[in-house]
Parts: C-alpha cells; sequence; structure tokens
C-alpha cells in the first residue's frame, strides 16, 4: 500500500496489502503505532523536506552521509516501536528532495548502504534525474530508466519500483 495515514495502513492491512509504502517513513501522527499492529513489512524513504517544499533548492552538506544517519535513526524509531529490523527495506528516495547531483551521487553509492544488512527498494520509473541527464520529457525516459534500474541493481537493490511493465 501507498499511504501515510494510519487508518489505511490498518485497513489496506486487513484487506490483504503486503508492505507499507509510506513517502514520509511513517512520520505522520499514529502511523508508525499501526504500522507495528500490523506486523508488515515497512519501506522506509528518505525525503528533504515534504512532498509540497522537498524540491524547493534541495541541499546538503554530503547527500550520502544523511541519508545514511536518516536510515539509522528511522531503523531505531521502527525498533523501538517494536518493528522488527527484519521487516524493514531501505529506499534512498531518488527525486525526493534531491537535486541532479545528489540523485547521481547516490546511485554510484547505492552499495555501501549494505551495510544496514537490509533490503535496497528503489524507484527510478520517469525520474526528473533522467529527464535532465538526457533532456528528455517524462514519456521518453524508459530507456535512461531502465540504465538506472540496471545501475541499482548492480549495486545491489532487491527491489526496482517501475512504472512501465510488459504487456502480456
Amino acid at each position: 500500500m501507498d499511504t501515510s495515514k494510519p487508518e489505511v495502513i490498518r485497513e489496506a492491512a486487513m484487506a490483504g496489502a503486503h508492505i507499507i509504502n509510506d513517502v514520509r517513513s511513517l512520520s505522520e501522527p499514529g502511523a508508525l503505532e499501526a504500522a507495528a499492529e500490523t506486523g508488515l513489512p515497512v519501506s522506509l524513504m528518505h525525503m528533504q523536506g515534504n512532498p509540497k517544499t522537498m524540491q524547493e533548492a534541495p541541499k546538503y552538506d554530503d547527500v550520502f552521509a544523511e541519508v545514511n544517519r536518516y536510515f539509522i535513526e528511522q531503523i531505531a524509531r521502527c525498533e523501538k516501536a517494536g518493528i522488527a529490523k527484519e521487516k524493514l527495506l531501505l529506499d534512498p528516495g531518488f527525486g525526493f528532495g534531491k537535486n541532479l547531483s545528489h540523485n547521481y551521487t547516490l546511485l554510484a553509492r547505492l552499495g555501501e548502504f549494505h551495510h544496514f544488512n537490509l533490503p535496497l527498494l528503489v524507484g527510478m520509473s520517469r525520474k526528473t534525474m533522467v529527464g535532465q541527464l538526457l533532456n528528455v520529457g517524462p514519456s521518453d525516459r524508459l530507456n535512461g530508466s531502465l540504465a538506472c534500474a540496471v545501475i541499482a541493481a548492480m549495486q545491489g537493490a532487491q527491489i526496482i519500483r517501475v512504472h512501465d511493465v510488459k504487456k502480456p
């Protein structure tokens, strides 16, 4: 399920959802507790700011170090709430509060997040980072998205979220 709302987390879990994907990493009031109650795996995604402000001049002294520190803090927060570490997935949040340089730095260093011994989840489809690098619009980003997905897989990403899937 893709939500930040605790009531949706609970209802979706009862309806058979298999994973909680929350771009706010369970920061909304009650979301952390709701996730812990379900026992479902949780994707912890890094985002600087919030969805409305995240792309207003993102700035980092060291993007990798800051995302790494964020993961350390979020893992501890989830464990304290009763979510087992082995139920967590890490998503560096490509395109969420990051500029072109930040995104490609994280992609190049993605494998360094393996020290957490947790699955890495990445979303690479139609990202602005692909469009900016190749100077193409969203409908022409498939090849660049695939290249980024392959790089992520080579860096050890176990789950790659996509928009374009092969049609039967």
